[in-house]
């Protein structure tokens, strides 16, 4: 901020992991930023706020929690946690979502965000107001609890941070009207009691898929993994098999899948994915969504065209709170002038050939944000351009250990305890047996 200038007012919306990291940065600058957090529920957490609605909630807004009852998280707390605030280290490394979203609540604590949030608040309209030198924002909300109260402010800067597990991604197969059973997507997917006894398909094997098959496959009949992907090489109940994508359904209970094989089915549950959602954004914004791909945005998180618009959390296959601190630093280093943008065409190309290098490697047109094995380049490129601390090799060396773990070891890799060691060293504390 240059000298004389107020500080900025920045609207972060959502207060879920990624918007408490917004908030937890911003208002450690209070010379720099104002931060004004918005928050559609009573309380922090997003995701990780377990709720046994589906549908709709108590104020007739879509649920936006897909997080399921007995769900214990796919990678370890020594990787998962924000850099600057460990998780407590009497904890087991993989968690329930209680404890995950324990560890938020006391993150918001700790760093006494809670008096930015404005919590039962409803983000309608953002709009961008074009100024001789800048462009500022009008941000409209309004009460979930009386939603015909309306207000709106103006900010200088606005970030993104509402979350991709809310919106359901539905595949088009041929014939679905023609399935009778029960057909749910995983967003609405609580346990697997109703499944007693079925036979059941679970698509899509990514890592909801795996797992709600597996647990369904504790109380079901029988359970096919329905998926294009390499075969899972991990040992598999015996009741529980593999077979390619649905290619149709013939009758209420026939599903065809793409080798032509048929099987009897009661159930379909589809692990599918997500669509970005930003209903609140006005055309006006600039910013064009379609099946995985949000555009056009520099590094995953700053619109090209408006630069004080920016997304925190587009990228999948990732270590949540790590990026999502990368990310913060990285948008706030833009809007305080440590990093001075390329022009808006340099942008664009590179985000273009980024996403043209995904192609051309092999990737679904549909994993534009998609990360994996490319987030830790990712993370010390940004590290670099935002001037501030990089994240741990450690974190890098055991999260890639956990992964390859998981695809051989799926019913047990969770049953190891973890210590990180050093900057760059980490170890087994223990294996729990039983």
């Amino acid at each position: 901020v240059l000298a004389g200038e107020m500080a900025r007012r920045v609207a972060v919306i959502g207060a879920g992991a990624a918007g408490l990291c917004a908030a937890r940065h911003l208002s450690a600058r209070p010379d720099q930023f104002v931060p004004t957090v918005y928050e559609q529920t009573a309380r922090v957490g997003g995701t990780w706020v377990y709720t046994d609605r589906v549908g709709t909630d108590e104020h007739g807004l879509p649920v936006h929690s897909s997080m399921y009852k007995n769900l214990r998280t796919n990678l370890p707390k020594e990787v998962m946690a924000f850099p600057d605030f460990p998780f407590d280290s009497s904890l087991p490394s993989f968690l329930t979502h209680q404890e995950v979203l324990q560890y938020l609540e006391d993150y918001t604590d700790h760093f006494q965000l809670g008096k930015y949030i404005q919590f039962l608040t409803k983000v309608d309209t953002v709009r961008p107001v074009p100024c001789p030198d800048r462009t500022l924002w009008e941000v409209t909300v309004s009460s979930v609890k009386e939603p015909d109260k309306q207000t709106t402010q103006q900010f200088d800067a606005v970030m993104v941070c509402n979350g991709h597990f809310c919106k359901p991604y539905l595949p088009d197969i041929p014939q679905a009207s023609q399935f009778g059973g029960v057909s749910i997507h995983s967003h609405n997917y609580r346990c697997p009691e109703p499944f007693m006894g079925l036979d059941v398909v679970v698509l899509g094997a990514g890592n909801s898929g795996m797992d709600i098959a597996l647990e369904i496959s504790r109380v079901a009949r029988r359970v096919v993994l329905s998926h294009d992907k390499a075969t899972v090489t991990s040992k598999l109940p015996a009741n529980l098999t593999q077979a390619p994508g649905i290619n149709n359904f013939t009758s209420p209970k026939t599903v065809i899948f793409k080798n032509g094989e048929e099987c009897n089915a009661d159930a379909v549950v589809y692990c599918t994915g997500y669509n970005y959602s930003f209903p609140f954004l006005t055309s006006e914004c600039g910013v064009s969504v379609e099946r995985g791909r949000v555009s056009p945005v520099y590094k995953h998180i700053i619109h090209t065209t408006h630069t004080s618009l920016s997304f925190v959390g587009l990228c999948g296959t990732i270590c949540p709170c790590p990026q999502f601190h990368m990310q913060v630093q990285f948008a706030l280093a833009v809007l305080n002038g440590t990093i001075v943008l390329p022009p808006k065409e340099e942008m664009d190309l590179e985000v273009h050939t980024d996403y043209t290098e995904r192609l051309q490697s092999g990737m679904a047109a549909h994993h534009a944000h998609i990360m994996g094995k490319r987030m830790w380049e990712y993370h010390s490129n940004l590290a670099e351009q935002a001037k501030c601390e990089p994240l741990s090799k450690a974190i890098h060396l055991l999260h890639a250990s956990v992964v390859s773990d998981r695809l051989i070891n799926l019913g047990e890799f969770r049953n190891v305890n973890y210590c990180i060691t050093g900057p760059d060293t980490w170890c087994r504390k223990s294996v729990l047996t039983g």
